[in-house]
């Protein structure tokens, strides 16, 4: 009975995907979803009409938000521990001493295989969760590979990161990458990924195909949030301890520049044509716009504490969200000002935008 249920599910879910491309083409879509923390919802934003238009109930604690590439589903992550109703297993040819020291060993191996995380399969047509995929522990931020067959978690507690296959909702792998992974970006050839280490100042360039680290990058500091260049030649990072974007060079693996930010920064993200860079800095309450050819630096007051950022592929207009209130700010990419403002139900984490 399970087994047919399950192969009824994805029969379906193959079938949802097999037609989005179609629908989503036809469609005139421009919304944000927005992850809203402890209100246990994300927050559904016409940003033609600049309003939340409705809420995805049913989430605990929920931080990291990543559409597939059709836009049919949102996977929207769970900052929280649950009970775990499977005990964790042991991946085939890994021996049982080193299973307990990946995951940590003595109580913190006890403590994971009592728990797991969660990710939620959102259909975005519907509004209503599909599907609850358990992860390995709490996930900070979440992302969906380029052909859109995996959903890729980054889990700090275990210094590592997990991949499920979306279509089965079978874990594939959990990678180690290094202390606290905090955000991941993909290369547009589908075939590696980025992750930020804030533990140990590194970012793992992860192999796709293979599953494994392919290259740790030193940057220093404390890397999180990313952007990437529309080149893939460039990682922008930034870097809590310094206060500062860093400018990663992929090809040589060495950091080739470095922007002033402010204290605390957070949001990070590159206009439509990758040419200007722009930045929030909570502590400092405000953004940050730095035009990359030049070098110009602009800073615009925001306040308080902006925190999360994203760039509209359509018009460019920046998505900004505040640490200390219910806010999502609406900013002119060129002046910085603020055109508009967003009521939301909580504090808003990850930005998920449509393809327009």
């Amino acid at each position: 009975m399970k087994y047919a249920m399950r192969k009824q599910w994805l029969a379906g879910f193959t079938a949802c995907v097999a037609m989005s491309f179609s629908l989503m083409s036809a469609a005139d879509t421009n919304r944000a979803f927005i992850p809203m923390g402890t209100a246990n919802a994300v927050g559904v934003i016409d940003l033609q009409d600049r309003q939340m238009t409705s809420t995805i109930e049913g989430t605990l604690n929920t931080h990291g938000s990543a559409l597939t590439p059709d836009g049919q589903y949102l996977v929207v992550s769970s900052l929280s521990s649950f009970d775990r109703q499977e005990p964790v297993t042991r991946p085939e040819g890994v021996s049982e001493d080193d299973h307990a020291a990946h995951h940590g060993g003595g109580q913190a191996a006890e403590q994971e295989a009592s728990s797991t995380g969660l990710l939620y399969l959102v259909n975005t047509s519907t509004g209503t969760i599909d599907r609850k995929l358990e992860v390995p522990g709490p996930v900070h931020h979440v992302l969906v590979t380029v052909d859109g067959r995996y959903a890729v978690s980054t889990h700090p507690t275990s210094g590592s990161i997990s991949i499920v296959d979306l279509a089965s909702g079978e874990l594939v792998k959990t990678v180690a990458t290094g202390p606290a992974p905090n955000y991941l970006v993909a290369m547009d050839d589908g075939q590696s990924l980025l992750v930020s280490n804030s533990g140990n100042g590194t970012v793992s360039l992860v192999d796709t195909r293979h599953w494994f680290v392919e290259r740790n990058l030193r940057v220093g500091g404390s890397p999180e949030h990313m952007a990437l260049a529309p080149d893939n030649g460039r990682l922008y990072v930034n870097d809590v301890a310094s206060g500062q974007v860093l400018v990663l060079d992929l090809v040589t693996g060495s950091v080739a520049n470095s922007f002033e930010v402010g204290e605390a920064p957070h949001g990070v993200g590159l206009s439509p044509n990758g040419q200007t860079l722009y930045a929030t800095s909570q502590a400092g309450n405000q953004v940050v716009r730095i035009e990359l050819a030049s070098g110009t630096r602009e800073t615009s007051a925001l306040a308080p504490a902006p925190y999360h950022l994203a760039v509209s592929p359509g018009n460019g207009e920046l998505l900004v969200t505040s640490r200390e209130e219910n806010t999502l700010w609406v900013l002119d990419p060129e002046s910085l000002d603020v055109v508009d403002e967003i009521a939301l139900d909580g504090i808003g984490h990850q930005i998920s935008l449509e393809a327009q």
